[in-house]
């Protein structure tokens, strides 16, 4: 039988250089000049810190820009709440999110059992195993996944027949 398994893996090390090159971006740039903001990492969660809620904009826009440059797409950001900080600054927790939450996997599961695609899908953990007699319906089945409005970018790996 030939299978697939859906993930949804980000790469902390290319978010790394991402931040990195945002922290550069933010030296150089007129508008940041004399300010206090930075961006932390610790593993898979940032921590940006602004002087206001308008830099804080300024920085989301900037994030999703250098992870855009990366190959990283922004919908495995995850934005807290803001959380006020001394004075006018404002701190805030953003996630890179991993693996597929469970809530997502069961309307995966759904979507394709009613698309009436002959595959079998199976949770396990937090990726998908898409299982199929002929490699014909497991790319149909990637198709009708790609097709699909998901708030969380996806990865077909593991093919095989």
């Amino acid at each position: 039988m030939a299978s697939f398994d859906i993930v949804s893996k980000t790469d902390l090390s290319e978010v790394a250089n991402a931040i990195a090159n945002m922290a550069r971006e933010m030296e150089q740039r007129y508008d940041f000049k004399g300010s206090s903001c930075k961006v932390e990492q610790n593993e898979a969660e940032l921590t940006l810190h602004a002087d206001d809620d308008l830099k804080l904009r300024q920085m989301h826009e900037l994030l999703q820009g250098h992870l855009t440059r990366r190959k990283i797409e922004s919908g495995v950001l995850d934005y807290l709440a803001e959380e006020p900080a001394a004075g006018q600054a404002v701190r805030q927790k953003v996630i890179v999110r991993q693996g597929i939450d469970r809530d997502l996997a069961r309307k995966l599961v759904k979507e394709l059992k009613s698309s009436k695609i002959k595959v079998q899908v199976a949770i396990q953990g937090d990726e998908l195993r898409v299982t199929g007699k002929k490699r014909d319906d497991l790319q149909a089945a990637i198709a009708h996944i790609k097709g699909l409005k998901k708030e969380l970018p996806l990865q077909f790996v593991n093919m095989r027949d």
